[in-house]
């Protein structure tokens, strides 16, 4: 919080910082952009359509552990490092699913780590990442409630990667370092569950809008408080607040505290009053959450198209650093044919049943099979 430029004008009044409006704050007028803005790419055929849907490669090597029922598992026994394509391809497909998997005590490198990662599509970089394939991600000590008074960006709250960007990240990848004994935990949600939750008069009225994901307020954001320059200019996507995943065919919300900052057919009222009910719905969502303790060598991987996720702030000393990958995803669509994961799985359990049904008359010889004597 020192690097703010607010620090430099306290209020002889308060005692307190004064927040300074963008074009006023040096940091950020004086920066310009090195790179273009970004155009739409259509990438490769998503891996995990390629997997074995009952995953018999990757679990012969590995022993699965769900966490919660909604969201979250981990893979036991098994190296990342030592897993071939097929294999690969199988976790895909269970992180879309779950969500989000995890690792411990993991032997990838940073180098080892982008070649795994490159299987799974084009490597993307954050707007502030300056490496060409992974980025550096640190822990908060920084009190983010506080923050929020001088800086636009809500930096500790849920989010997807960069899910501004027109081809949002797929996958992401984050591999632990470094990491305090206690503190520094990473929250996942389901946004399938989110969804799922929603009563359906919501959800018939959520599936027709478009959110607003900006990176306008992590712009000045990085700028000010991290003392880097963006890579490229700040941006507006209008992207469907219900999504269509790709692989599952599953709706899931896709709205986040992080970068969500309205609704395109909405009033700005309106959509403030909308933005609050889903940080609720997000925040109470203990029932499609999952919070992991990291330690060295720990691995996660995620599906943003199905998650949201925030790094736990707190108040240890140690170093916290992990490298992240991620890869590009198709831009986000909306299929009015795609059903809830609640609804699949309603649907599925009826068309049991009435198998079942039919099996036993079969077996019964059927209703027409009497005759009399």
């Amino acid at each position: 919080m020192a690097h703010l430029e607010a620090r430099k004008h306290v209020s002889p009044d308060s005692g307190f910082p004064i927040t300074l409006h963008p074009s006023f704050n040096p940091k950020i007028r004086q920066h310009s952009p090195p790179e273009p803005p970004r155009t739409e790419i259509v990438p490769e055929k998503d891996r995990a359509l390629f997997a074995d849907p009952e995953k018999k490669a990757l679990f012969a090597v590995a022993k699965r552990v769900d966490l919660t029922e909604s969201v979250g598992t981990v893979l036991e026994d098994v190296q990342l490092s030592q897993l071939n394509g097929a294999q690969l391809d199988e976790l895909a497909l269970l992180v879309t699913e779950r969500g989000v998997v995890f690792f411990r005590d993991q032997d990838l490198t940073t180098e080892g780590q982008v070649e795994l990662f490159g299987h799974y599509g084009i490597l993307d970089r954050h707007p502030a990442q300056k490496d060409t394939q992974h980025v550096v991600i640190r822990g908060s000590r920084e009190d983010h409630r506080e923050l929020l008074k001088y800086t636009p960006w809500p930096s500790g709250d849920f989010h997807a990667d960069t899910s501004f960007e027109i081809n949002p990240p797929s996958y992401s990848m984050l591999r632990m370092e470094e990491h305090p004994a206690v503190g520094g935990d990473t929250a996942w949600v389901s946004t399938y569950g989110l969804y799922d939750a929603l009563s359906d008069a919501m959800k018939k009225f959520v599936d027709g809008l478009h959110a607003v994901h900006t990176s306008r307020l992590q712009y000045d954001t990085i700028l000010d408080l991290w003392g880097t320059g963006p890579n490229r200019a700040p941006v507006d996507s209008h992207h469907p607040a219900v999504r269509s995943h790709p692989v599952t065919g599953l709706k899931a919300l896709n709205v986040n505290p992080g970068f969500v900052t309205g609704f395109a057919e909405l009033k700005k009222y309106e959509s403030d009053k909308l933005l609050d009910l889903f940080a609720y719905h997000i925040h109470s969502a203990d029932d499609h959450a999952v919070r992991w303790k990291w330690s060295v060598g720990g691995v996660a991987m995620w599906d943003n198209r199905c998650t949201n996720h925030r790094v736990i702030p707190g108040t240890y000393e140690a170093p916290r650093r992990g490298i992240r990958t991620t890869v590009f995803g198709e831009k986000p669509y909306f299929d009015p044919t795609s059903e809830g994961r609640a609804e699949r799985q309603k649907r599925l359990k009826e068309e049991e049943a009435k198998g079942k049904d039919t099996v036993e008359v079969v077996k019964m010889g059927g209703p027409d099979s009497f005759t009399p004597a």
